[in-house]
């Protein structure tokens, strides 16, 4: 039996307030009344049966069951988006659809997108998020940013950065009761687990930093979206693997702390990958330039 779709509404209200962290903020861009969106917000949690938003101190929070469905909600609503760009635009000559994971994206590219529209202001973006590899074969995407060694079969793969692990938490749990001095003091805190290709993160971390592996196997908690795991550790939940292009950003804005200064090289790196037989259009080419220089620059 398919499962019925909840209340689009309810689900652009979502999306919104959830983007804001606020309902004001979130009725303003959707031309409603706040109270339209706490009304739709309501149903919405009604029909899912899960509570979707907290009050704390004044300030609007997304309970840990939001912040996993959101990715997928906005990556839909980006799919509507493209869909009818793609149906009312016959002119496709300035728009780029790139695909990357969901986490990269929020985490890494987004806060750079800026500086290139500004830079390219008749290019237009667009940001398509999937756990799938891309099938360039039907046209709709004109390069994807993924996570690998380089060697794709007819594909140009131009290298972008490497990432290194090492733990990650929140400033209140480094310092709390339970304080992060050594490496060892791990085994009293909960470790935070990503999947989808970084389920072996912390062991290979462990063994590097000398310690027994068997260590990644107490109980802990675990996310199949690394963009949901490392705001877990910004939430104070527990201790995560970070890599550099997801925590950086934290990093400098202080909403996490590198306890330990033992990091470890990750064997493979981000490439943005496009078919050779398409690689180098002048919006691709301008994507790929600014990629290569200032789009590495910190966020």
């Amino acid at each position: 039996m398919t499962a019925r779709l909840p209340s689009l509404n309810g689900l652009r209200a979502f999306e919104a307030a959830a983007r804001h962290l606020s309902f004001t903020n979130a009725a303003a861009e959707l031309n409603v009344t706040q109270t339209a969106i706490s009304h739709q917000i309501r149903r919405l949690e009604e029909e899912l049966g899960v509570r979707l938003f907290v009050r704390q101190n004044r300030a609007l929070a997304l309970t840990p069951e939001a912040r996993e469905y959101l990715p997928g909600i906005r990556a839909a609503f980006n799919d509507l988006r493209l869909a009818t760009d793609r149906l009312l635009r016959k002119d496709d000559d300035h728009v780029l659809t790139v695909s990357t994971l969901a986490s990269l994206a929020a985490k890494w590219l987004l806060p750079r997108l800026s500086a290139f529209q500004e830079a390219h202001p008749g290019i237009d973006v667009r940001i398509t998020t999937s756990t799938s590899l891309v099938d360039f074969g039907k046209g709709d995407v004109d390069a994807a940013i993924r996570y690998g060694r380089g060697h794709w079969a007819g594909l140009r793969a131009d290298w972008l950065m490497a990432d290194e692990l090492f733990p990650v938490c929140s400033p209140a749990l480094a310092s709390g009761d339970k304080p992060l001095h050594c490496p060892q003091d791990l085994a009293n805190h909960t470790l935070l687990h990503s999947s989808g290709g970084y389920d072996d993160d912390w062991r290979l971390w462990l063994t590097a930093a000398g310690l027994p592996a068997n260590i990644s196997r107490q109980p802990g908690v675990s996310f199949d979206l690394i963009f949901v795991t490392v705001q877990a550790a910004i939430d104070g939940i527990g201790v995560a693997m970070g890599r550099t292009s997801y925590v950086e950003a934290d990093i400098a804005k202080g909403r996490l702390v590198v306890p330990f200064k033992i990091a470890l090289p990750a064997d493979a790196g981000f490439y943005l990958v496009s078919p050779k037989s398409r690689a180098d259009p002048p919006k691709l080419r301008a994507f790929r330039q600014w990629l290569k220089t200032s789009g590495q620059g910190k966020a």
